[in-house]
């Protein structure tokens, strides 16, 4: 996929025009991919990528640097952050800036998610960053939809452990309703690049931006906190 072809350019100008016009996304994406006749990875990118001006200066004016969550309570989008972070570890080329200010992968699919070599990889990546700003307690969420998520909290409970960080990893039927609440009840931080939660949280952590910044600068996790 050619990003900054022409078509795409002009692609992308007419959706955030309609978005900035409060048309529905979904129906306004549609329009577009007819119109210039975009495939699906071209739909997806602009999906993950392009929002109206409100939205992106809404969710870019929650996003905290990392040591905001001294002290707090860090609840964590257990697929969205992971899955991100796996296809960094794997130098994938589908991870981008968004609009709105964070860090996605335009590729992931989170429902036919599966444990692989590079899940503890990423895991370990994930607790040694948070280690080493010492939230009060940290909190994963993996949806309970997805095939063996009660596994992958087990391990994620193990590594934790391991790295002695205080929390937990358990597995909800809706994510997205424990994240907004838990973290509006205690005032804390969330960890994930979904639209819906990012509208309705105050604060908000794009871990998978700084193990980035962290990997292109070539330091060690491990050297960090040692």
């Amino acid at each position: 996929m050619e990003k900054n072809s022409q078509k795409m350019q002009n692609a992308t100008y007419d959706l955030k025009f309609l978005l900035n016009r409060e048309y529905p996304k979904k129906n306004a994406l549609e329009f577009i991919g007819n119109h210039y006749l975009l495939d699906r990875d071209e739909r997806n990118y602009l999906l993950r990528t392009i929002y109206s001006n409100e939205k992106s200066e809404g969710r870019r004016s929650k996003i905290v640097p990392i040591s905001k969550i001294r002290g707090k309570n860090l609840f964590i989008d257990g697929y969205n952050v992971l899955i991100t972070v796996e296809s960094i570890c794997k130098s994938e080329n589908s991870i981008v800036i968004c609009e709105d200010g964070v860090l996605r992968d335009i590729n992931a699919v989170f429902g036919k998610y599966k444990c692989k070599e590079r899940t503890k990889i990423a895991l370990n990546s994930i607790i040694s960053l948070i280690k080493i700003y010492q939230p009060i307690n940290t909190h994963f969420f993996f949806d309970s939809q997805v095939s063996k998520s009660g596994q992958l909290s087990k391990i994620t409970e193990q590594i934790m452990r391991e790295q002695e960080v205080t929390g937990s990893a358990e597995t909800a039927p809706n994510v997205d309703y424990q994240l907004i609440n838990l973290s509006n009840e205690t005032d804390g931080v969330v960890a994930s690049s979904d639209s819906v939660i990012m509208d309705k949280v105050n604060y908000i952590l794009d871990i998978p931006n700084f193990i980035l910044k962290i990997k292109e600068k070539n330091l060690s996790l491990s050297k960090l906190i040692n």
